[in-house]
């Protein structure tokens, strides 16, 4: 059985041992790319890191509900982390596009809102835009159906693209009503009001919150997940045990997740050495 991380925070300490103590009132909810999935040049090749998948099967039966919460299409992440297939995440549901779709593993149902007109707009703007721009080679979009992403990870100068586009892209979504969102490498045209805060906290809203003697967990890796770290503290304040869970890559860290973390995990891989551990010690006071 691996050690227990021990979260830097009182804060985060209390919210472990109430998520300890009391599995079964509790919620763990986590972002996808960078947190369960390592992050890849390509986001098509994006998968769940298996020991992720194999402790979260161990975990979900005996907590109170657990989300992915993804800017991803639903379908596309319950695709790349097998979740559909993997026996024991019943109680896993996937809100993807920031919340505004929703995949229930009990049912298997997928539900589906109406698309942002102003981004079937910026859809067709875009390629124009980027020729107009010449961005160099390597630079990617991502239709996630509710939003669109443009990735400078695999250019020469990433960061030197990022910074180059991101104006004009801003100037994008404002023409069309949206919200620029920016990332590691990505920025993202999407509608305003669509933030992981958001579907946190109507996701505690319709399954329950974590009674009294609960805690709910939150885990992320980028500054899109700033929203939901802001819902688990505002929870916090009102006497909720939270513990915030931060997947720092070592050579990308997003200070401002850092310093609202209880916890700090190497990637996908920490992530997962947390989720076995917890498994593993609750197994152990069986």
């Amino acid at each position: 059985m691996g050690p227990l991380p021990i979260p830097v925070t009182a804060a985060g300490r209390t919210a472990l041992d109430a998520l300890l103590a009391h599995p079964a009132d509790s919620v763990l909810a986590f972002d996808f790319d960078g947190t369960l999935s390592p992050i890849v040049p390509d986001p098509a090749d994006a998968r769940v890191h298996p020991e992720v998948l194999d402790a979260l099967a161990r975990l979900a039966p005996r907590m109170r509900a657990v989300a992915v919460i993804t800017g991803r299409p639903a379908r596309t992440a319950v695709e790349y982390g097998s979740f559909a297939t993997t026996p024991g995440l019943e109680r896993l549901t996937v809100l993807g596009a920031y919340g505004a779709e929703r995949w229930d593993a009990a049912t298997g149902e997928l539900r589906l809102p109406p698309p942002h007109p102003g981004i079937d707009a910026v859809r067709g703007e875009l390629p124009d835009l980027l020729r107009r721009l010449a961005v160099p080679e390597g630079t990617a979009t991502e239709d996630k159906g509710y939003a669109v992403a443009v990735h400078t990870r695999r250019t020469q100068d990433p960061a030197g693209t990022f910074d180059r586009l991101r104006e004009p892209l801003a100037d994008l979504a404002a023409r069309h009503e949206l919200h620029l969102e920016p990332g590691r490498f990505v920025l993202e045209v999407r509608p305003a009001g669509m933030d992981k805060g958001a579907a946190l906290r109507g996701f505690l809203a319709e399954t329950g919150p974590p009674v009294d003697t609960g805690a709910v967990l939150y885990g992320g890796d980028d500054l899109g997940d700033l929203p939901a770290y802001e819902a688990v503290l505002s929870l916090r304040s009102g006497g909720l045990p939270g513990l915030l869970v931060c997947s720092g890559d070592p050579h990308e860290i997003v200070a401002p997740l850092i310093e609202c973390a209880d916890l700090t995990v190497d990637g996908p891989a920490g992530v997962a050495a947390l989720l076995v551990a917890v498994a593993d010690h609750l197994a152990a006071h069986d």
